[in-house]
Order: C-alpha cells, then sequence, then structure tokens
C-alpha cells in the first residue's frame, strides 16, 4: 500500500476537525443572529404586563406639533450659548426637521427623478425619554436582490462627554430583536449606519460642543451651557 493511500485512509486529522467544528459554530451563530435581527419587534403605547423577558418591544416617543413656536424659540437661545430644557415632543420635532437632502427642484415640463434605490434606508430618528435614560429608534428599510425587509433598531443610555463634546452612550442596543451593545465595534457602525444616519440641523452641531453637561431629567432633557 503505497503511503498516499495509508495517508487518505486514516481520515481528517485534529486540526482539520477543529477547524471544522469552529466553522460550525461561527455558521450557528451567524444564523442565529440573522434570525433575531429579521424576528418582528412588536410596537407597543406600553410594555405589556404579561410581557416575556425574550421579546423585545419598541415604544416610540410623542411629537407634540403644538410646540413648534416655543421649540424655534429655544432653539435660538441654545444658538446664542444659553441653556435649554427640551421635552420629548419637542426633541421629536427638531428630529424630524431633517431626515435627508432636499431635493433638487425640478424645471417646468420636466418629471421629477424616481427616488434611488437604497440598500438601507433609515426613517426619522425618533427620541423617548423614560426612566432618567433616552431611548433612539427608527425603522429602517433594507432591501437586498430584490428583497425588501423593515427593522426596528433602538437604543437606551445617556449622554456622557467623549473628549470636548458630549455624546449618546448605549447601555442597551436592539437591531431588530438581536442585542448588539456588547459588540462594540459593530454596535457602532451599526449606530452609526441605521440609527444616527441623518444629520442634525447645522445650526444645533454647532453649538452643540459648547455643552458643560447634558442629562435626563424626569421627562425633559437639560442642555446646559457654561452662561447657565
Amino acid at each position: 500500500m503505497s503511503a498516499k493511500n495509508a495517508k487518505s485512509q486514516k481520515g481528517p486529522t485534529w486540526i482539520e476537525v477543529g477547524l471544522g467544528a469552529v466553522l460550525s459554530l461561527l455558521l450557528g451563530a451567524v444564523l442565529g443572529a440573522a434570525y433575531l435581527v429579521f424576528r418582528p419587534v412588536p410596537t407597543v403605547s406600553a410594555t405589556p404586563k404579561d410581557a416575556s423577558a425574550n421579546t423585545v418591544y419598541y415604544i416610540e416617543g410623542g411629537r407634540d406639533i403644538d410646540k413648534t413656536s416655543e421649540l424655534n424659540e429655544k432653539r435660538k437661545e441654545f444658538d446664542s450659548g444659553q441653556s435649554v430644557t427640551v421635552t420629548e415632543g419637542e426633541l421629536n420635532l427638531l428630529l424630524g426637521d431633517d431626515v435627508g437632502p432636499v431635493p433638487a427642484p425640478v424645471k417646468p415640463g420636466d418629471k421629477p427623478a424616481p427616488p434611488a434605490a437604497k440598500a438601507i434606508d433609515p426613517g426619522p430618528l425618533n427620541a423617548r425619554i423614560h426612566d432618567g435614560k433616552i431611548q433612539f429608534g427608527n425603522t429602517v428599510s433594507i432591501s437586498v436582490l430584490g428583497i425588501s425587509s423593515q427593522l426596528v433598531v433602538q437604543a437606551t443610555g445617556v449622554f456622557t462627554k467623549h473628549g470636548s463634546k458630549f455624546e449618546f452612550d448605549p447601555e442597551t442596543a436592539y437591531v431588530g430583536g438581536c442585542p448588539v451593545q456588547r459588540f462594540l465595534v459593530l454596535r457602532g457602525w451599526i449606530l452609526n449606519r441605521f440609527l444616527f444616519a441623518h444629520p442634525i440641523p447645522d445650526d444645533v452641531a454647532a453649538a452643540w460642543p459648547k455643552l458643560i453637561d447634558v442629562h435626563v431629567d424626569g421627562a425633559t432633557l437639560r442642555l446646559r451651557m457654561p452662561q447657565g
């Protein structure tokens, strides 16, 4: 019997067996994560009393249209360097002001160009203030190979100072029903691409680095400037 035939009859080596086991575990983890990601997330007004510990729910924050004039005044004060306190409804009015680039004007007689198809298309950002924390969430449309699906993406946490400015620091983060808060690098990419994809208004972005404190106080978000 040749050495080649003898080797083929010995079967796989321990390295090959170990590699196969690792690949099987990785495939199982990917399939499990995909199942959780595309698992439907119920949108409710409050967490059900009989809620299952394994079920992820999404509760949207309110939007107070009647506070538009008050929000505009607070926005001017904030831009000028004054401290302001905003409610959940006012914050959602602000977040709804800018959800993407303004389409180019259409010339008379021309047909408007159809919107470009996007593989990842995040909806307007929504904020909810509860239990001393702030939740950001939205619904993201995913289109791959002609198949479309919608995912609820949400994260809950507080604002902490990183370097020279305050940033949102999530304590929990979910894509669909899949928790991603423990995967720091992946979590950052997901939140930037899926949740915070739309830029905040330029005037707010310019004033934000001046803040010396950002915290949730009851049902409001307090933005404190050096001037008090």
